[in-house]
């Protein structure tokens, strides 16, 4: 099996996390998912939320966005055993739901998250990180290509891996991005 094939261990959730803090999405039936990968990796990746396959516990297989990511990471030349991958939301919404409400419940949660794993660099991948933790006008597409800092780490901003699945013109891109906050961590 390659590297990009396989899957990160799943982080579970720090027993200190109030019961409540996860409520907002409780109707929707997911479970919570705090992260995968190494906790003490020196980069974190944020995504919107965990995926069909992060939300089925023990199932022995890599969801798409899970490849094209370590498939990218591996030839913008980032370790992918440094690698954190955490999520905004910590459950997957089934159906519609009220973002700013989410996003709001959620968004200490992750600054926590983020405080405790000191990460030496951040990337955010997709619109929907970007509009809850940067701005809601803004996007990928403005804000690729420079550093910023978010939760004061220092943040590169790019597409989210399964953006550059779909739309494979995207990739080059996401691998350039990953260049970039490889060079953060140097």
């Amino acid at each position: 099996m390659t590297k990009s094939a396989q899957s990160w261990p799943e982080i579970r959730i720090p027993p200190d996390t109030p019961p409540h803090t996860f409520d907002e999405l409780q109707e929707h039936g997911s479970r919570v998912v705090w992260g995968e990968g190494n906790p003490n990796g020196s980069l974190m990746i944020i995504l919107d939320n965990p995926g069909a396959r992060e939300t089925k516990d023990s199932i022995p297989f890599v969801c798409g966005t899970r490849v094209t990511l370590r498939k990218a990471l591996e030839e913008g030349g980032v370790d992918t055993d440094d690698v954190y991958v955490t999520y905004l939301l910590k459950r997957r919404p089934t159906r519609a739901y009220d973002r700013a409400r989410a996003w709001d419940a959620f968004r200490p949660v992750l600054a926590k998250q983020v405080k405790d794993a000191e990460p030496r660099a951040l990337v955010l991948a997709g619109n929907v990180v970007v509009h809850s933790l940067i701005d809601p006008e803004k996007d990928v597409k403005g804000l690729r290509g420079q550093t910023m800092r978010v939760f004061g780490v220092p943040t590169v901003v790019t597409y989210h891996p399964l953006a550059a699945r779909r739309r494979p013109n995207l990739f080059p891109k996401l691998v350039e991005d990953l260049q970039l906050v490889r060079s953060l961590l140097v």
